[in-house]
């Protein structure tokens, strides 16, 4: 019965779509079927144990009304073949309102000098697929931001061919009311090479799910950094599927928790049968500055070949005693010292960040959020 309640308003606005072309209108109903037999998650699933949805659930969003469904033909060989609808409801739910996608080809061996821009702004369910030739070269940003209270529920499938390289940023900057729940799937062919930076700063309630499926020699890299204060709430959810040998993965999720923030990160690393070879370093580190602030990390190994290296670790600290003394020392203000520490913890990640002006926005967003913080 609780599912069926959840599930009606969404039926209300589902049945009221303009129809589109067959093969979308075949796939929205598919993945609205399965979002009503699946409902929205609760904390009693594994994977949703620290994240409590109801408030999203519960929150009449109006969508706006549904114009002309624009969805390239060209897109229906990739289009929901990556991000599987068939165990996530949030899933499910976007898959079944396609009505725009961002569609972006990236042609065999181009080299794009210019970075792919992806702008949502307070759009409730964004689809996003980039195909990315073998050999082609690329920079894909994707930015997420809005005022007032909004959910946005985001898929993200991402294609590379053999050989391709792929850098990705996601950077979601959501008002302090807006809840952000997205799923981003890479599948990575041969060879490809592919690294992808999560920033997560705004929003109350965030779930950022980061997959990336490896094929032979393939190299994924999943960077992450999240800031949370106040009452907001953050979790990544991460699964790295070594499919086949010789891959190598790398894995950096840093977290600064303040106030009554709270923080989950789960990092999945699967080793299939015939994936000899593989690398696999998994790191998450954490600086807790409230004694009211809450992280739960958790790592997973699913290792099934026998000549594999996979190491993880996870660290919670607080800030270096004995660094704000010396700081201190030197004649800088308690404030301005924590505020140092801090920015310095974080820039470990927004060094990684290989476009220019991204990484000028996103020290001036730091500097601001350190600064307010310390008054």
């Amino acid at each position: 019965m609780a599912v069926a309640e959840q599930t009606g308003a969404w039926l209300e606005q589902f049945t009221k779509q303009r129809p589109a072309a067959s093969w979308v209108q075949a796939l929205r109903e598919e993945a609205f079927q399965r979002f009503s037999q699946l409902g929205f998650p609760t904390t009693r699933d594994e994977e949703w144990r620290f994240t409590n949805v109801s408030r999203v659930v519960g929150q009449a969003f109006s969508l706006p009304s549904p114009g002309e469904a624009n969805i390239p033909e060209e897109a229906q060989s990739h289009l929901a073949k990556h991000a599987l609808f068939n165990q996530n409801a949030f899933v499910a739910l976007n898959t079944a309102f396609l009505n725009e996608i961002v569609f972006k080809r990236v042609p065999r061996g181009a080299m794009l000098e210019e970075p792919i821009q992806i702008t949502h702004s307070a759009a409730p369910h964004p689809r996003n697929l980039i195909v990315v030739g073998p050999e082609a070269h690329c920079t894909i940003i994707e930015t997420y931001h809005g005022t007032g209270p909004y959910f946005t529920n985001a898929v993200t499938e991402i294609v590379a061919g053999d050989g391709a390289v792929i850098d990705h940023y996601k950077v979601q900057l959501e008002s302090p009311e807006a809840f952000h729940i997205a799923t981003m799937h890479a599948t990575l062919g041969r060879s490809a090479s592919f690294v992808s930076h999560s920033i997560s700063l705004g929003g109350a309630l965030v779930r950022n799910d980061a997959n990336a499926t490896l094929s032979e020699g393939t190299e994924a890299t999943l960077n992450g950094l999240y800031i949370v204060n106040g009452r907001q709430h953050v979790d990544n959810h991460t699964q790295i599927d070594h499919a086949k040998p010789h891959g190598t993965s790398h894995e950096l999720y840093k977290g600064i928790l303040d106030g009554k923030a709270t923080a989950v990160f789960n990092g999945r690393i699967i080793v299939r049968k015939d994936a000899q070879k593989t690398d696999s370093k998994q790191t998450n580190k954490n600086l807790v500055l409230s004694d009211d602030a809450v992280i739960n990390t958790k790592p997973e190994l699913q290792i099934l070949a026998d000549d594999v290296r996979c190491t993880h670790g996870a660290t919670i600290g607080q800030l270096d005693a004995e660094s704000l003394f010396y700081l201190q020392s030197r004649g800088i203000g308690k404030v301005q010292a924590r505020n140092l520490l801090i920015y310095a913890f974080a820039q470990d990640i927004i060094d990684r960040v290989k476009v220019q002006s991204l990484k000028d926005q996103l020290e001036k967003v730091l500097f601001e959020k350190f600064h307010e913080h310390g008054g």
